[in-house]
């Protein structure tokens, strides 16, 4: 009977695991079924930095046969995924919430919300301030009697790898936070190694955006101040903890 309570148990947090997944994807096909008829318009928005920087006349292209389908799809996919992206993370905190210590929960709560509000603020930035001007930038480079045509399927890869580098860039503080509340560095030490991150966020910029100097500013500068800003609220507000206690 001991052996078995155990795997009852393993059993138990499997079906617990699988109803949260499903019930995440069921919130990400809803939302995404719900905007389907609108397809055309988001890929026109996502387009939006792009079609205002191209030449008087200029425009984009499909150059696979279902491209000009897909694309639209897939960009609706990914903002369906964004729009349900809380209450999918709420599913995840649900299931491994109940084994965490209070303090623990009282962490990890307000670091996740956090996270996402400041992975959304970096796509912001990188829609409203980077690709007009990177885009504007490149294009008036273009020689003339050269017609700036960009394939959409390119230019979507192009923007969900932007969307995460700048995403991602955007969740130093949160690295840094966790770092130093785990008690696996402080800020002394953080401070010290600031000459590298530095060279570490231009390397970023360099590999993560396209080879202008502009956009490489527009990742590395961020990255840096960001880096400034989680050591001066980790330094503040965010001590180690040494009480392991549950539920204290």
């Amino acid at each position: 009977m001991m052996l078995e309570e155990p795997q009852q148990n393993f059993i138990a947090h499997l079906v617990e695991l699988r109803d949260r997944l499903i019930r995440a994807l069921i919130s990400v096909v809803v939302v995404f079924l719900l905007l389907v008829a609108w397809a055309r318009e988001i890929y026109t928005l996502l387009a939006t930095p792009m079609l205002a920087a191209l030449p008087q006349g200029g425009q984009m292209i499909a150059t696979d046969v279902a491209g000009a389908f897909l694309v639209p799809m897939k960009v609706t996919l990914l903002v369906a995924l964004l729009v349900a992206l809380p209450y999918v993370l709420y599913q995840v905190w649900a299931f491994v919430a109940p084994g965490l210590y209070q303090r623990e929960k009282r962490m990890v709560w307000p670091l996740l919300t956090s996270s996402v509000l400041l992975f959304f603020v970096g796509m912001g930035f990188a829609y409203f301030i980077v690709f007009p001007t990177v885009f504007a930038f490149i294009n008036q480079f273009a020689p003339e009697g050269v017609a700036v045509m960009t394939d959409i399927n390119k230019y979507l890869s192009f923007v969900i790898t932007t969307f995460l580098a700048f995403g991602l860039t955007f969740e130093a503080p949160v690295v840094v936070i966790v770092l130093v509340k785990a008690g696996i560095v402080n800020a002394d030490k953080l401070r010290a190694s600031r000459p590298y991150v530095i060279v570490g966020a231009f390397v970023t910029g360099a590999i993560f955006t396209p080879p202008d100097v502009i956009s490489q500013l527009l990742l590395a500068i961020p990255l840096w101040l960001l880096f400034e800003l989680g050591i001066f609220l980790a330094e503040r507000f965010f001590q180690p903890a040494n009480d392991d206690n549950p539920n204290s």
